[in-house]
């Protein structure tokens, strides 16, 4: 296929607007830019029609202030269009913060094949303590299975970038990388910290259970592939050639007729 016509949809985390989009101008798409909330009337089958991937760098259904955080339930009119979208096979690529999104809708983290949680919360029937985080965690990547996602990636390969400690449906997903870095409480820093006394970097009487390692996987959905790539937090991941290589290939696939037929056949 030609390339594709890709939907880059973002906000909710901060970031080097200009970098990130240099990132998107130099991987060779065309590609459209556009925000939250108004992404949200994109999740349609009509309204994806001009689009061939979309690329979500965002987290919606959350609001930060003063007292914490405000989680919002998605409309069943929202729900249902988006639904309908991965009916009709549209691939989609969740980067980062994006498994995030949505945590009062919990077939969204279906959908994706986890959830970073910033409160505790109930997942599949579960209690989950909050997910942890660590900024510029250097680390080395394992590539564990060969798929068009991970093609002309080295077998194993550095990266600088911020991790996530948390829930992974190794279930229902595909590993495609892994990561050298423990996954451990000591590690990381919790979420609610953050959210509910204002401490950053923070893990004081946390005691959040050893996490899955996986940080780049695919799946489907309905009839949608789906891609998931936990690295990219800033410009240093975004420079990096293998970052940019493992986002171009995860784009492309879900793109592609091949990716929407294998998603049929699940």
């Amino acid at each position: 296929m030609n390339q594709p016509n890709l939907l880059v949809v973002t906000k909710g985390h901060p970031f080097d607007r200009g970098q990130f989009f240099d990132m998107f101008d130099g991987l060779g798409f065309n590609w459209t830019h556009v925000e939250q909330p108004a992404a949200r009337a994109f999740f349609t089958p009509e309204m994806a029609a001009d689009y061939d991937v979309i690329a979500l760098y965002d987290m919606p259904g959350i609001k930060f202030g003063p007292d914490g955080a405000e989680f919002e339930t998605p409309s069943e009119a929202y729900k249902r269009g988006f639904l309908n979208l991965l009916a009709s096979g549209k691939g989609l690529v969740f980067m980062h913060h994006a498994i995030a999104g949505w945590p009062a809708w919990p077939e969204y983290a279906e959908i994706i094949g986890g959830r970073f949680l910033y409160l505790p919360a109930e997942l599949r029937g579960q209690w989950h303590l909050d997910s942890g985080y660590r900024h510029k965690v250097s680390h080395q990547l394992s590539k564990i299975s060969d798929h068009e996602v991970t093609m002309g990636l080295p077998d194993k390969f550095p990266m600088t970038d911020e991790l996530y400690l948390h829930e992974v449906f190794e279930d229902s997903v595909i590993p495609l990388l892994t990561s050298d870095y423990e996954f451990a409480a000591e590690n990381f820093y919790s979420a609610a910290k953050v959210v509910q006394e204002g401490k950053m970097f923070n893990n004081e009487n946390w005691q959040h259970p050893n996490g899955a390692n996986l940080v780049a996987w695919v799946k489907c959905y309905l009839n949608s592939p789906i891609a998931y790539i936990q690295g990219g937090d800033d410009p240093v991941a975004w420079q990096s050639k293998h970052y940019q290589q493992l986002l171009k290939n995860a784009i492309s696939w879900a793109a592609s007729d091949a990716a929407m037929q294998w998603a049929h056949s699940q």
